[in-house]
């Protein structure tokens, strides 16, 4: 019998309770009463449980019953039911608040979770990278540039070289502080390069999960490791250095990607160049309309704002020698109707009296529309697309000439040049 607080064996007599002997600890002070079972079903029950199952005053009495019970009263059902109370026991133990709090579930379920995590790792594959150190030199950034070409993150790199050769300076702690192992290979011609197919032949065994292989080398010999690493199925990318580009090589497919030392970025091809190009293009054209849109708005609130002015403080044009007498109409008559304009047929008037006077200085000069409506805002104060938005004759000053029966448009380059039709 053990104490069930320190499990102590040295204990003494203390009275008795309920008609049962009392004992008390001498280790730990811990007063406890004497089983009613027999000293070896409490110690193969304490091992069964683990001691995760705790018994009750009544199943200790039914054990004690049936203890007392002759063998072949002790029949299968009493078993069962024997086997039910103590399973029920146990669910409400691993059930219980304090079980699923406790750290031992805590570690369970951690346990339970790393497994997808590894399947997870073995159906998707990793990229390996094998460096000769001796014969290509690649930074961080180009290291990171090569690990974005792969479709498999990159999680081994090995570099091979003679760490002892001078020449290599402080590269092996430059490497190893980026986590690459390094393999020290002894001096001698093309040694990397023989440790590097060496290792290569046999990698898919030290690295079942590889899927991708980069071989960093100018080496032209190293074209015997690639194609033996495609034999084993994996996609092996040939990395090579040409002046201050490196060529990445897509043995599987061909494909063929540049990426510039110098600039640190990839070397886009000619077609992503032209692509870029029309991009530009039309991004100037874009950015060249809403550029004129914004110029055309400004111009049309400052024409608004001299009409404004110029109304406020008309004065009689002084021009009475450019418009001479034209159908029966005195100087003063036109300037008057110049002021005011009141009416379509005020405006044709003074439209072909401009353009007598333009053909009379000039008689082989054309008159465009932008040129007629220059001398109409000259004489009048005020933009022609006012005048006739102001008559109610249109939208645009060009727009009434073509649906004037006064007037007809011919095309001239990018003008239209304006004629007077002839009356009957």
């Amino acid at each position: 019998m053990k104490c069930p607080r320190c499990e102590s064996t040295s204990y003494r007599k203390n009275g008795r309770r309920n008609d049962k002997q009392n004992y008390l600890c001498k280790n730990c002070g811990k007063q406890f009463l004497e089983p009613a079972f027999s000293r070896s079903l409490e110690t193969d029950l304490l091992a069964n449980s683990n001691g995760h199952t705790k018994v009750s005053k009544a199943e200790t009495t039914e054990l004690s019953l049936a203890k007392n019970l002759p063998e072949e009263k002790i029949t299968e059902k009493s078993l069962d039911s024997l086997s039910l109370t103590l399973a029920e026991q146990l669910l409400q133990t691993i059930l219980s608040p304090s079980w699923l709090e406790s750290a031992a579930f805590s570690q369970f379920i951690q346990k339970i979770q790393q497994k997808p995590e590894i399947n997870y790792q073995l159906e998707t594959g990793i990229s390996l990278l094998l460096l000769d150190a001796e014969n290509l030199k690649l930074d961080i950034n180009s290291e990171l540039f090569l690990a974005s070409v792969c479709k498999y993150p990159l999680q081994f790199k090995m570099a091979f070289a003679n760490w002892k050769n001078p020449s290599i300076g402080k590269q092996d702690i430059e490497l190893y502080n980026r986590g690459y192992q390094l393999v020290h290979v002894p001096e001698g011609k093309n040694s990397a390069d023989a440790k590097m197919i060496a290792f290569g032949a046999c990698i898919v065994r030290s690295y079942p999960t590889v899927k991708e292989i980069l071989v960093c080398s100018s080496d032209g010999i190293l074209i015997h490791l690639c194609n033996e690493l495609q034999n084993q199925g994996l996609v092996v990318y040939w990395i090579r250095r040409q002046g201050q580009t490196l060529h990445i090589e897509n043995r599987n497919t061909g494909k063929l990607t540049h990426y510039s030392l110098t600039m640190s970025t990839e070397v886009p091809s000619l077609e992503k160049v032209v692509e870029q190009i029309q991009d530009l293009i039309k991004n100037e054209q874009d950015s060249i309309n809403t550029r004129l849109h914004r110029l055309t708005t400004i111009t049309s609130l400052f024409q608004e704002r001299s009409n404004i002015t110029n109304k406020s403080n008309h004065k009689q044009p002084e021009s009475e020698e450019i418009i001479p007498i034209i159908d029966n109409l005195s100087v003063q008559s036109i300037q008057e109707d110049s002021a005011e304009i009141p009416t379509e047929k005020t405006l044709d008037k003074l439209l072909l009296k401009i353009i007598q006077d333009i053909q009379i200085k000039s008689p082989q000069t054309q008159v465009s529309v932008s040129k007629l409506g220059s001398e109409l805002r000259r004489i009048t104060g005020e933009s022609p697309n006012s005048i006739i938005k102001k008559l109610k004759l249109g939208s645009s000053f060009t727009k009434y000439l073509k649906s004037s029966s006064t007037f007809t448009l011919k095309a001239s380059g990018k003008e239209y040049e304006v004629m007077a039709l002839l009356s009957e």
